[in-house]
């Protein structure tokens, strides 16, 4: 017999929709893909451009945080980046952030902040 640890399961509920903050080609892409969703609240994706205050963004992120309805957030590494302080002091499990890669910047695990911590508990390098 083997005995493993009680280990519990966190699951999403079925209905939760994937949110995107990204450049415009990204959030395009995942728009075309079917993941764009848009209600009285708001919608599920913010498209930054050079011209986006950053201040938005932060606001974005935590609107779209606090939202019942997100499962999963998206987030353009090189954007997250800019909003670093603000994620650092995201702690909830439900919605998960990720960090993805864009066109023009490539995905560099050393900078994603889930996979340092990651790293951190697993107690090894990249």
């Amino acid at each position: 017999f083997f005995f493993f640890p009680k280990v519990e399961i966190l699951t999403m509920e079925v209905g939760k929709v994937v949110a995107v903050i990204g450049d415009e080609d990204t959030v395009t892409g995942f728009l075309l893909a079917g993941v764009g969703h848009r209600n009285a609240d708001g919608s599920n994706f913010l498209i930054v451009k050079q011209d986006t205050k950053m201040a938005q963004v932060e606001d974005s992120f935590r609107a779209i945080s606090q939202r019942d309805d997100v499962g999963i957030i998206l987030i353009n590494q090189h954007i997250a980046n800019d909003i670093r302080h603000v994620l650092k002091d995201y702690n909830q499990t439900i919605p998960t952030v990720l960090e993805i890669p864009s066109k023009d910047h490539p995905y560099d695990p050393e900078q994603d902040y889930i996979m340092n911590r990651v790293n951190m508990f697993l107690g090894g390098g990249f």
